[in-house]
């Protein structure tokens, strides 16, 4: 099943294309955590920090409300907040949730990114 990403305000028509995507991987993982949070989250941050050997870190974090300058993009019913600065560095980014024998977390495919530190957690644009 496609992850429909529709922002919760506009009118169909005059939607532009999600500037960043959330697998059904990442959603269910998000949801799965959310529901052992006590008060339960209104929805999931994405945002990226200075910070980190190359300059750029992702960041996530739940959130209660939606900030001033956020937009606000429904995943499946998962509310995701990002920052309109945020916004600008994860243009095309798609956010998956994976698993393997050596370790599990949460995956950024950022077509933006120049390059990336050794150890693999900060980036350049």
């Amino acid at each position: 099943m496609a992850t429909s990403a529709v922002p919760t305000t506009g009118t169909p028509e005059a939607v532009p294309a999600t500037p960043v995507r959330l697998t059904d991987n990442a959603v269910n993982k998000v949801r799965e955590i959310m529901a052992t949070q006590d008060p339960l989250p209104a929805g999931l941050r994405i945002g990226v920090v200075g910070g980190g050997c190359s300059g750029f870190q992702y960041s996530m974090s739940f959130e209660n409300q939606a900030g001033m300058m956020d937009k606000v993009f429904a995943f499946n019913g998962l509310k995701v907040f990002v920052d309109a600065t945020s916004l600008m560095y994860l243009n095309g980014c798609v956010v998956d949730y994976v698993e393997t024998l050596e370790a599990a977390g949460f995956k950024f495919d950022n077509p933006t990114v120049k390059s990336t530190c050794g150890c693999g957690s900060s980036f350049q644009v």
